[in-house]
This record gives C-alpha cells, structure tokens and sequence, in this order.
C-alpha cells in the first residue's frame, strides 16, 4: 500500500493532478496495491467528493474536529471505509486511531486481544477501546511488521516468537 502510495506522489505533485487525470493513468501508477482499477475509480471519486464539500482538495479541518466526527466524515466519502479512515487520521494528522488491516486483524486475533469471530470493522472500535491512544502509532507499526514477518497467515513461526507465551493461537497448538 505505502508503496503504491509512494508511487503515486512521485508522479503527480498535487492532489489535483491526480484529480484531471485519466483513471488509467493513476491507476498505471498504483498497481502494486492490487484491485488499482477500483482503487483508481475510487480515489478520484473520493477527491470529487471533496473538493464539493470543502470547495478544495483539502482535509485540515480534520485535525481539529472531534475524533469520531472526524471518522464518521471520511467514511461518509464513497469508497472509504474504517481502515481508510484510520490511515488518513493516524498517518496525516497523528490522531489516536488504530487501522486494523489484515495483519493486525489476524495478530490480535491470534494474541486474544479480539475473539475470533470479530470482524476488521468492529476490531476498529474494540481495540482503540482497549489501547492507550500513547500507544497506538507504535503499535499499529509494530503489528503490522510482525504480522508479516512472524505471524503469517500461513505457516506462522510461533517457535521464534517472543509472544508465544501470551498467544492463545500457540497455546492452542500444543
């Protein structure tokens, strides 16, 4: 994701650009994300949608609104759902929010922190409950990495884990 992100930026230097131009083109440019056609179709739809209720491309006023009025507006844009929304206010405007992508989702799963049967958008809410927000960016990175490293999905390397002692996912391996 960082990297079609990455990619993305480098090619046009406003959101504008990415605005005007084709969906082909953006979608050309953030392919290594995975569904880039969709992905390109609602990026431009969601910059539309903003540029008609702010006048601009521009989110600021999300750093000062409340934290949840804040989400229920990003999520309010088509195609933008609570894991989006918690990238956008966690990484641009450092607000206490925890995007519970899959390795997340499955790590906290694995650990207990979430029973099994929680979905990705009720994890959301459960487990920003639950963490101190001091904690959350950290931790957000740190899940992530060691749900890719470590705790895959397939074949996960709980005999080199150091959380091993705390997973109810090892536990139930013994």
């Amino acid at each position: 994701m960082f990297r079609a992100y990455e990619s993305l930026k480098d090619r046009y230097s406003t959101w504008e650009e990415v605005l005007e131009s084709t969906e082909e083109e953006v979608a050309l440019f953030i392919k290594s994300s995975g569904m880039y056609n969709l992905k390109a179709r609602r990026i431009q739809a969601a910059l539309r949608e903003i540029k008609e209720r702010v006048g601009k491309l521009d989110l600021s006023h999300l750093a000062t609104m409340d934290l949840e009025e804040a989400k229920k507006w990003l999520t309010s844009l088509h195609g933008v759902g609570p894991k989006t929304a918690a990238i956008v206010l966690l990484f641009s405007f450092e607000r206490p929010v925890l995007p519970v992508d899959t390795h997340v989702w499955r790590v906290t799963k694995r650990l207990g922190l979430i029973d099994e049967k929680v979905s990705r958008e009720k994890a959301h809410v459960l487990l920003e409950e639950i963490m101190p927000q001091s904690c959350i960016p950290s931790l957000n990175k740190n899940l992530v990495r060691h749900g890719r490293e470590v705790c895959k999905a397939q074949n996960p390397q709980c005999d080199d884990c150091f959380l091993s002692g705390l997973c109810r996912y090892y536990e139930g391996l013994k």
